[in-house]
């Protein structure tokens, strides 16, 4: 079925399925910081994506104030989305990365819309996000997800209000 994800909390379960994706089907610095390893989905790179998601276990109270989500569509992981908790009292950043194999097929909107109310049911009433204006699948979703968008300085700004409506699952 188009469309229909689950989010399952990252966690030692779903890591190695999600570095899967994430090495055969996307380059490394659309799925975690930049870090001083070789060109490509190296071993020290593939490392590095571990202790990225691990440092990020702790959740919205964690060190890092990051929840991460699997994506995960037919039984199989196919992305990851997170929220950070912001400065600004409730208010959550988001970003989030499909497989190519995943793109395209509506799952990206339905991830977005679950993180939205499990960040509406965790208290926060805003969700901010930024991309780039070339970057037409993650403007889409936003525009599908009733975000707001504002472009500024070579960034589009998202801002997804929790007060109102929530898209419908």
């Amino acid at each position: 079925m188009t469309g229909a994800v689950r989010l399952e909390p990252v966690d030692e379960r779903n890591l190695e399925p999600l570095l899967s994706v994430a090495a055969a089907e996307a380059e490394p610095e659309d799925v975690m910081p930049p870090v001083q390893a070789p060109a490509g989905w190296s071993l020290a790179r593939r490392d590095a994506f571990r202790e990225f998601h691990r440092a990020n276990l702790g959740g919205l109270d964690g060190p890092t104030r990051t929840a991460m989500y699997a994506i995960v569509s037919g039984g199989e992981v196919v992305g990851m989305i997170r929220m950070t908790r912001r400065d600004e009292p409730g208010t959550v950043e988001t970003g989030m990365w499909l497989g190519r194999s995943a793109r395209g097929r509506g799952l990206g909107a339905a991830a977005l819309r679950q993180l939205l109310h499990t960040a509406a049911a965790a208290g926060m009433h805003t969700v901010v996000a930024d991309t780039t204006p070339d970057n037409a699948g993650a403007l889409s979703v936003l525009r599908k997800c009733g975000a707001e968008l504002r472009e500024e300085g070579g960034k589009v700004h998202a801002r997804m209000c929790l007060d109102s409506a929530l898209p419908i699952r």
